[in-house]
Protein backbone atom coordinates (compact mmCIF):
# COMPACT_ATOMS: atom_id res chain seq x y z
CA UNK A 1 0.00 0.00 0.00
CA UNK A 2 1.28 3.20 -1.21
CA UNK A 3 1.48 6.59 0.36
CA UNK A 4 -1.47 8.89 -1.19
CA UNK A 5 -4.88 9.88 -1.58
CA UNK A 6 -7.54 7.62 -0.57
CA UNK A 7 -10.74 8.57 -2.22
CA UNK A 8 -14.33 7.89 -0.56
CA UNK A 9 -17.12 8.13 -2.79
CA UNK A 10 -19.66 10.53 -2.13
CA UNK A 11 -23.53 9.67 -1.52
CA UNK A 12 -24.25 9.43 -5.44
CA UNK A 13 -28.14 7.76 -6.20
CA UNK A 14 -27.28 7.35 -9.68
CA UNK A 15 -25.05 4.06 -10.08
CA UNK A 16 -24.26 5.56 -13.91
CA UNK A 17 -23.58 8.74 -12.31
CA UNK A 18 -21.41 7.32 -9.70
CA UNK A 19 -19.38 5.79 -12.49
CA UNK A 20 -18.83 8.85 -14.45
CA UNK A 21 -17.53 10.73 -11.54
CA UNK A 22 -15.31 8.39 -9.96
CA UNK A 23 -13.78 6.92 -13.44
CA UNK A 24 -11.68 10.07 -14.50
CA UNK A 25 -10.62 10.40 -10.42
CA UNK A 26 -8.62 6.51 -10.62
CA UNK A 27 -5.72 7.41 -12.35
CA UNK A 28 -4.68 9.84 -8.84
CA UNK A 29 -6.20 7.45 -6.25
CA UNK A 30 -4.17 5.05 -4.40
CA UNK A 31 -7.23 3.40 -3.16
CA UNK A 32 -11.22 4.00 -3.85
CA UNK A 33 -13.78 2.94 -0.88
CA UNK A 34 -17.17 2.72 -1.32
CA UNK A 35 -19.24 4.65 1.16
CA UNK A 36 -23.13 4.99 0.71
CA UNK A 37 -24.79 5.58 4.22
CA UNK A 38 -27.98 6.38 2.66
CA UNK A 39 -28.35 3.91 0.06
CA UNK A 40 -30.41 1.22 0.58
CA UNK A 41 -29.41 -2.60 0.38
CA UNK A 42 -30.24 -3.50 -3.21
CA UNK A 43 -28.27 0.20 -4.25
CA UNK A 44 -25.26 -0.51 -2.26
CA UNK A 45 -24.58 -3.94 -3.37
CA UNK A 46 -25.64 -2.76 -7.17
CA UNK A 47 -23.10 0.43 -6.93
CA UNK A 48 -20.43 -2.02 -4.82
CA UNK A 49 -20.44 -4.93 -7.99
CA UNK A 50 -20.03 -1.69 -10.89
CA UNK A 51 -17.24 0.13 -9.39
CA UNK A 52 -15.32 -2.99 -8.08
CA UNK A 53 -14.49 -4.27 -11.76
CA UNK A 54 -13.74 -0.13 -12.49
CA UNK A 55 -11.01 -0.50 -10.30
CA UNK A 56 -9.84 -3.80 -11.37
CA UNK A 57 -9.33 -2.47 -14.56
CA UNK A 58 -7.23 0.45 -13.11
CA UNK A 59 -5.38 -1.20 -10.76
CA UNK A 60 -6.45 0.83 -7.95
CA UNK A 61 -7.40 -1.37 -4.58
CA UNK A 62 -11.42 -1.47 -4.02
CA UNK A 63 -12.17 -1.74 -0.29
CA UNK A 64 -15.84 -1.47 0.81
CA UNK A 65 -16.90 0.42 3.81
CA UNK A 66 -18.88 -1.21 6.90
CA UNK A 67 -19.84 -4.42 5.35
CA UNK A 68 -17.17 -7.20 4.68
CA UNK A 69 -20.00 -9.53 3.34
CA UNK A 70 -20.72 -7.31 0.11
CA UNK A 71 -16.72 -6.77 0.00
CA UNK A 72 -16.70 -10.89 -0.26
CA UNK A 73 -19.40 -10.84 -2.46
CA UNK A 74 -17.87 -8.10 -5.23
CA UNK A 75 -14.96 -9.75 -4.91
CA UNK A 76 -13.59 -6.39 -3.37
CA UNK A 77 -9.91 -5.58 -2.29
CA UNK A 78 -10.86 -5.22 1.19
CA UNK A 79 -12.92 -3.51 3.98
CA UNK A 80 -13.33 -1.07 6.44
CA UNK A 81 -14.58 -1.38 9.53
CA UNK A 82 -16.08 0.92 11.80
CA UNK A 83 -16.80 0.29 15.33
CA UNK A 84 -19.84 -2.08 14.93
CA UNK A 85 -18.88 -3.98 11.90
CA UNK A 86 -16.89 -6.43 13.27
CA UNK A 87 -14.07 -7.84 13.93
CA UNK A 88 -10.49 -7.72 11.85
CA UNK A 89 -10.58 -11.48 12.57
CA UNK A 90 -13.96 -12.17 11.27
CA UNK A 91 -13.21 -10.16 7.90
CA UNK A 92 -9.83 -11.37 7.51
CA UNK A 93 -11.56 -15.13 7.72
CA UNK A 94 -14.42 -14.36 5.26
CA UNK A 95 -12.11 -12.03 2.57
CA UNK A 96 -8.78 -13.78 2.86
CA UNK A 97 -5.04 -13.27 4.17
CA UNK A 98 -4.67 -10.86 1.18
CA UNK A 99 -7.64 -8.69 1.64
CA UNK A 100 -7.19 -5.14 2.59
CA UNK A 101 -8.48 -4.20 6.46
CA UNK A 102 -8.71 -1.02 7.71
CA UNK A 103 -10.07 0.02 10.85
CA UNK A 104 -11.68 3.74 11.63
CA UNK A 105 -9.91 4.53 14.89
CA UNK A 106 -11.54 7.98 15.74
CA UNK A 107 -9.24 9.28 18.39
CA UNK A 108 -8.77 6.46 20.16
CA UNK A 109 -4.98 5.57 20.91
CA UNK A 110 -6.00 2.38 22.67
CA UNK A 111 -8.21 1.42 19.46
CA UNK A 112 -5.40 1.58 16.98
CA UNK A 113 -2.97 -0.53 19.13
CA UNK A 114 -5.70 -3.14 19.02
CA UNK A 115 -6.32 -2.81 15.32
CA UNK A 116 -3.02 -3.44 15.29
CA UNK A 117 -2.50 -6.68 17.65
CA UNK A 118 -4.94 -7.61 15.76
CA UNK A 119 -3.36 -7.68 12.35
CA UNK A 120 -4.92 -4.68 10.56
CA UNK A 121 -3.57 -3.14 7.54
CA UNK A 122 -4.10 0.26 7.82
CA UNK A 123 -5.69 2.53 10.77
CA UNK A 124 -7.38 5.49 10.22
CA UNK A 125 -7.78 8.85 12.24
CA UNK A 126 -10.50 11.72 12.38
CA UNK A 127 -12.34 13.55 11.99
CA UNK A 128 -9.23 16.13 11.92
CA UNK A 129 -11.44 18.95 10.53
CA UNK A 130 -15.36 19.66 10.63
CA UNK A 131 -16.81 17.28 7.76
CA UNK A 132 -19.95 17.94 5.87
CA UNK A 133 -19.88 14.54 5.45
CA UNK A 134 -19.66 13.63 9.40
CA UNK A 135 -20.58 16.89 11.27
CA UNK A 136 -20.73 15.20 14.59
CA UNK A 137 -17.75 12.62 13.90
CA UNK A 138 -15.08 12.80 16.93
CA UNK A 139 -12.31 15.13 16.49
CA UNK A 140 -8.67 13.56 16.11
CA UNK A 141 -4.99 16.19 16.55
CA UNK A 142 -1.74 15.76 14.61
CA UNK A 143 -0.39 14.40 17.56
CA UNK A 144 -2.12 11.85 17.73
CA UNK A 145 -0.73 10.64 14.26
CA UNK A 146 2.73 11.15 15.63
CA UNK A 147 2.06 8.74 18.83
CA UNK A 148 0.24 5.83 16.50
CA UNK A 149 3.60 6.01 14.48
CA UNK A 150 4.70 3.37 16.82
CA UNK A 151 1.94 0.70 15.86
CA UNK A 152 4.04 0.48 12.45
CA UNK A 153 0.81 0.19 10.56
CA UNK A 154 -0.05 2.81 7.25
CA UNK A 155 -1.91 5.76 8.93
CA UNK A 156 -4.93 7.42 7.57
CA UNK A 157 -6.29 10.70 7.78
CA UNK A 158 -9.84 11.85 7.26
CA UNK A 159 -12.50 14.47 7.66
CA UNK A 160 -12.76 17.69 6.16
CA UNK A 161 -8.88 17.54 4.65
CA UNK A 162 -8.25 19.72 1.92
CA UNK A 163 -5.12 20.21 -0.10
CA UNK A 164 -4.75 23.22 1.86
CA UNK A 165 -4.84 21.96 5.05
CA UNK A 166 -3.58 18.69 4.55
CA UNK A 167 0.57 19.49 5.14
CA UNK A 168 0.66 19.10 9.15
CA UNK A 169 -1.29 15.73 8.79
CA UNK A 170 1.36 14.63 6.47
CA UNK A 171 4.30 15.92 8.65
CA UNK A 172 2.52 14.58 11.32
CA UNK A 173 3.29 10.87 9.74
CA UNK A 174 -0.39 10.25 7.73
CA UNK A 175 0.08 8.32 4.79
CA UNK A 176 -3.17 8.56 2.93
CA UNK A 177 -5.75 10.76 3.02
CA UNK A 178 -9.01 9.52 2.62
CA UNK A 179 -11.02 12.54 0.69
CA UNK A 180 -14.81 13.11 -0.34
CA UNK A 181 -15.91 16.89 -0.60
CA UNK A 182 -12.50 17.69 -1.19
CA UNK A 183 -12.00 16.35 -4.42
CA UNK A 184 -15.91 15.49 -5.38
CA UNK A 185 -17.49 18.60 -4.47
CA UNK A 186 -14.47 20.89 -6.09
CA UNK A 187 -15.48 22.86 -8.91
CA UNK A 188 -12.87 20.56 -10.77
CA UNK A 189 -12.30 17.17 -9.25
CA UNK A 190 -9.82 16.21 -11.61
CA UNK A 191 -7.96 19.13 -10.83
CA UNK A 192 -8.46 18.58 -6.98
CA UNK A 193 -7.19 14.91 -6.99
CA UNK A 194 -4.38 16.01 -8.96
CA UNK A 195 -3.72 18.66 -6.38
CA UNK A 196 -3.72 15.90 -3.51
CA UNK A 197 -1.11 13.38 -5.63
CA UNK A 198 1.44 16.29 -5.48
CA UNK A 199 1.28 16.62 -1.95
CA UNK A 200 2.76 12.95 -1.77
CA UNK A 201 5.33 13.63 -4.75
CA UNK A 202 7.09 16.82 -2.60
CA UNK A 203 9.72 15.52 -0.37
CA UNK A 204 8.59 14.64 3.22
CA UNK A 205 10.24 15.36 6.44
Amino acid sequence: MQAGLYLITPDEPDTQRLLERVRPLLPFAELLQYRNKSAETDLRAEQAAALAPLCRAAGVPFIVNDDARLAARVRASGVHLGEHDGTVAAARALLGQNAIIGVSCYDDLQRARKAAEDDADYIAFGAFFPSATKPNARRATPALLAAAGTFGLPMVAIGGITADNAPPLLEAGADLLAVVGGVFDAPDPVAAAREFRALFTESRP
